[in-house]
């Protein structure tokens, strides 16, 4: 079946009030239960628009960006979804706020839609809220910066970018497998959707008995898609003496840790110069490292 056909563009508030409300409404007050007097608020006349339409010139999917530099009301009818269209208006929004020379841009995700910023490089911060009676959580995202990561939920955010914006190989320097971390079934989901999208996913670990003791999903994964995962383990003391860990794709996508068994690192989606720089310490390590044999006892 061929791609649904569609474009992304800038839409006046004032004349294009009509197409906005044939998406919105739908959405968040019909679908959602919205109340009518929040969905339109008086900051909406001085927000830049974006709107995506499909072949005919129908509207089904809008955002926008507010003059605190947020994200919001991102909306795609039922039909659309699934098909690129909130990808699309997002990175028309991210395109946008770059002309307008903002340094951040941040957002109020429902959670259920954490991950899909995440793909897009936006971290969680906070404590999660209540807006409009549906759950929320503040993300945000530095534009061609690194960003800063110091709690495991924007640890996660972070690698769940990294492997899902991955195009073929993605590498894992880990102490440990990291429990709590890359057995998170959220990230689980990331790992095997990139291997059955045939990924390669090459994984150095200093400690190989931490996860076999503690069952690792990460190990079970493997076992059941046993050509996308390769595991060695670091034996050369300098390389056991490496403190960091890290993650780097073939799309530009990096997470690093100076400090392996802490969260606090920093990451980008889209700095290929430093991915291959990562990816180019990975790759003696990974020579001179020992196969997993026993992971191969389990399968693998």
């Amino acid at each position: 079946m061929p791609p649904a056909q569609f474009h992304v563009e800038p839409i006046p508030y004032d004349t294009g009030l009509a197409e906005l409300r044939a998406v919105r409404e739908p959405v968040f007050v019909a679908e959602q239960g919205v109340p009518l007097e929040l969905e339109w608020d008086e900051l909406d006349p001085d927000c830049h628009h974006v709107i995506a339409r499909d072949a005919d010139g129908h509207p089904v999917g809008t955002g926008r960006l507010t003059p605190e530099h947020r994200i919001g009301r991102m909306a795609v009818l039922p039909d659309w979804r699934g098909k690129g269209v909130g990808d699309a208006l997002l990175r028309a929004l991210l395109d946008e706020a770059r002309k307008l020379g903002w340094r951040e841009v941040t957002l109020h995700a429902q959670v259920t839609a954490i991950n899909f910023y995440a793909r897009h490089g936006f971290l969680p911060y906070g404590a999660r809220y209540d807006e409009a009676g549906i759950e929320h959580q503040s993300m945000r995202l530095l534009l061609d910066h690194a960003n800063a990561v110091e709690t495991r939920d924007q640890a996660l955010a972070a690698l769940i970018g990294v492997v899902t914006g991955t195009r073929r190989q993605l590498d894992i320097y880990s102490r440990d497998l990291d429990p709590g971390l890359l057995d998170h079934p959220d990230l689980i989901t990331a790992l095997r959707q990139l291997a059955t999208r045939r990924g390669e996913i090459r994984i150095l670990v200093q400690d190989p008995t931490t996860p076999q003791r503690a069952h690792s999903a990460l190990l079970s994964l493997a076992q059941r898609l046993p050509s996308a995962f390769q595991f060695r383990a670091v034996e050369e003391p300098g390389d056991q003496a490496y403190a960091p860990a890290y993650a780097a794709s073939d799309a530009g996508g990096w997470y690093f840790r100076t400090l392996g068994h802490r969260f606090d690192g920093e990451t980008r989606l889209d700095d290929r110069a430093r991915a291959r720089q990562l990816q180019a310490t990975f790759d003696p390590v990974w020579e001179r490292a020992r196969p997993c044999s026993e992971f191969r006892a389990l399968g693998i």
